[in-house]
């Protein structure tokens, strides 16, 4: 088994939602007393958000890559970033370490592809909604065709993503506004909704709409547990 290498805390409310699906998974596939190895360097969220509303990229490129660093050197085979909006500094982590990473994005289509899905709604973070890191990759890796909700939409989700879900909070309102924007997705042609902010799925459930959900969470978790446990 390969040990899993994590940069988690952004927020550690998601980060324990991953530590809980990669063991359940090895659990599920080797049974017994089974868990995942991992090596799990958390940082402190308060400074990454800080310096992503302040748009310093490059300073949160170094303190990531700094910190997979420390993490290679702590066993790990491969990594982990356990969060969507954190992928817009990627590559900078993948040039500084010799161990491969497992792109959020990538697990996310591929599981997309497998379904059929050509067409996808995405929420996340106002950075991942806007920006082409996330959604150009989905779209010239992959060939999806991604939707994104309108600029009031994206600034409610954004709004509830740090303000409450990144503190563990959970709220009726938030999930009927949520669902309304899944619900205007569809519409729009959307054959599902990407939850693409690693929070979302704390919110938004499979039982709350009969829109196909693809939770980058389990997902992401799901790809790893695959990767750890392959010859």
């Amino acid at each position: 088994m390969k040990t899993i290498g994590i940069l988690g805390g952004m927020s550690w409310e998601s980060s324990a939602d991953y530590y809980a699906a990669l063991n359940q998974g090895v659990k599920q596939q080797l049974g017994g007393l089974h868990s995942a190895k991992i090596c799990m360097l958390s940082v402190d969220f308060a400074e990454i958000e800080q310096l992503q509303h302040a748009g310093d990229w490059s300073r949160l490129a170094e303190i990531l890559a700094r910190q997979a660093v420390a993490v290679e050197r702590g066993g790990a085979d491969f990594l982990l970033i356990a969060t969507n909006t954190m992928h817009k500094v990627a590559e900078d982590v993948q040039t500084a370490i010799n161990i491969p990473l497992l792109h959020i994005a990538d697990v996310t289509a591929e599981k997309l592809i497998a379904d059929g899905v050509k067409r996808i709604g995405l929420l996340g973070t106002r950075f991942t909604m806007a920006e082409e890191f996330y959604k150009g990759r989905l779209s010239e890796k992959f060939g999806l065709d991604v939707l994104v909700p309108d600029n009031t939409q994206q600034d409610e989700i954004h709004r509830i993503i740090y303000e409450e879900l990144c503190q563990g909070e959970v709220y009726e309102a938030s999930r009927k506004i949520y669902l309304q924007i899944i619900d205007d997705l569809f519409t729009r042609g959307a054959e599902g909704v990407i939850l693409g902010c690693t929070e979302i799925a704390m919110l938004v459930k499979p039982e709350h709409t009969s829109i196909p959900l693809y939770d980058t969470t389990a997902l992401h978790a799901r790809g790893a547990v695959k990767f750890a446990l392959a010859e």
